[in-house]
């Protein structure tokens, strides 16, 4: 009788280390975090103050957009095919004189000591046509970032963060998908292709869930904010970074604009 439960309680150990060290597997593989389309992520879970105050507005072009430059997808038929004219690497989306792909986020001004936890949706960035999508996309730290290769090509995505761990992963069918997440606020993480020089995407890691990307009208709104004065940073991979300050109160809407003019020739 004593060896019976000698050995049970042996096997009753033996699963629950098994089973921890799975899970830390688990957790390892996914990496060492925004939300896309210009969605502002919400904080499930969070003990950190939220509110009912709004800061929107439009992200603006002044002057001549510069040409997209063209990219040579003759080696990559699967990918090519899926354009009706000649593919060009998204650097400036500008339509009407507003600048689309700009990340916007809540730099300061937070109170101190707030924590947010990550949501429990993932956020997507697809590998389509040999271009990444979204382009420029926020997370939170520890949110779920699932890659996806939508090309029946083979794609070899690479983080290159300064703070965060970076990852190389290889998706060489289409249908295949991985997961990872980053730990620490970063703004911003590259993300490029080893296969497609051209490939580039950007993501924005922050510790709240107060952060957008402007769409194709140049327009963006980071929603449920508490009442308080804030330093709003806006973010473009070829025109750099601005700021500005803005005080918003319960339940109020802020409108504040950006201007980004192009690069001198």
């Amino acid at each position: 009788m004593r060896r019976m439960m000698l050995g049970a309680a042996v096997l009753a150990i033996g699963v629950w280390g098994c089973s921890g060290k799975s899970a830390g597997n688990a957790s390892a593989s996914s990496g060492s975090s925004a939300s896309s389309g210009g969605a502002v992520a919400q904080a499930g879970g969070s003990n950190g103050p939220t509110g009912t105050s709004t800061v929107s507005g439009v992200v603006h072009f002044t002057g001549a957009a510069p040409s997209n430059p063209k990219i040579d997808m003759s080696q990559e038929s699967a990918c090519q095919g899926k354009y009706t004219s000649p593919p060009t690497d998204p650097q400036y989306v500008v339509s009407g004189g507003r600048l689309g792909n700009v990340f916007v986020y809540v730099k300061s001004g937070l109170p101190n000591g707030a924590t947010y936890a990550a949501p429990a949706t993932d956020v997507e960035i697809d590998q389509s046509g040999c271009l990444y999508h979204p382009r420029v996309f926020g997370v939170m730290t520890n949110q779920k970032i699932r890659i996806k290769n939508d090309d029946n090509v083979l794609h070899n995505i690479k983080a290159v963060p300064a703070t965060n761990r970076g990852f190389n992963i290889s998706q060489p069918q289409a249908g295949m998908t991985s997961e990872r997440t980053f730990t620490q606020p970063e703004v911003m993480v590259p993300l490029e292709c080893n296969v497609h020089g051209w490939m580039h995407a950007w993501v924005g890691v922050l510790p709240h869930p107060f952060f957008a990307t402007s769409d194709s009208t140049g327009s963006f709104s980071l929603k449920n904010l508490p009442a308080g004065t804030y330093t709003i940073e806006a973010w473009h991979e070829k025109l750099g970074t601005q700021q500005q300050t803005v005080t918003v109160g319960a339940g109020e809407t802020k409108t504040i604009d950006f201007t980004f003019s192009g690069p001198k020739a």
